[in-house]
């Protein structure tokens, strides 16, 4: 069996106070793209003296979306002002909704509560660069799909 994969096929948006626009592809995404990561382990295994072995389930979802854009990517500017307005009342912060979908794949990733870590690292050089725009959600649920198409 084999398949394919293409940043093509991939699908984002984000929805909040002050803005709701697409993230993925066609919009500016650097090599790096979108990067989804859990802020803790799901398990914790805690042994005892004789050898017995105990199991902790955390029901922590929370973690990181992080999107990198290209320099140029006109998408800056939006989560810039989002960024903006967001900041000016806690009424705002945190309030932003995260999809991404590859509908290829099947995979599909929601991120729900999300804030602002901070405004990305600015770097004027030779070469132009990327901004990474990270976001903390409180709440993140993946599924993988089965690498074929939904049809």
């Amino acid at each position: 069996m084999s398949g394919t994969y293409s940043f093509l096929d991939v699908q984002a948006a984000i929805e909040g106070p002050g803005g709701k626009f697409e993230l993925g592809s066609g919009s500016g995404n650097a090599e790096e793209g979108i990067t989804i990561a859990r802020a803790e382990d799901k398990n914790t295994l805690t042994m005892g003296a004789d050898g017995s072995g105990m199991h902790s389930l955390h029901a922590g979802r929370h973690g990181t979306v992080t999107i990198t854009l290209l320099k140029t990517s006109p998408r800056n500017q939006q989560l810039m002002t989002m960024y903006n307005f967001q900041q000016t009342s806690s009424a705002n912060w945190g309030q932003n909704f995260i999809s991404i979908r590859n509908y290829i794949s099947g995979d599909g990733t929601t991120a729900k509560a999300c804030a602002f870590k901070k405004v990305p690292d600015l770097t004027y050089a030779k070469d132009g660069n990327t901004h990474q725009w990270v976001f903390d959600a409180i709440a993140i649920d993946t599924i993988l799909g089965s690498g074929t198409p939904e049809l």
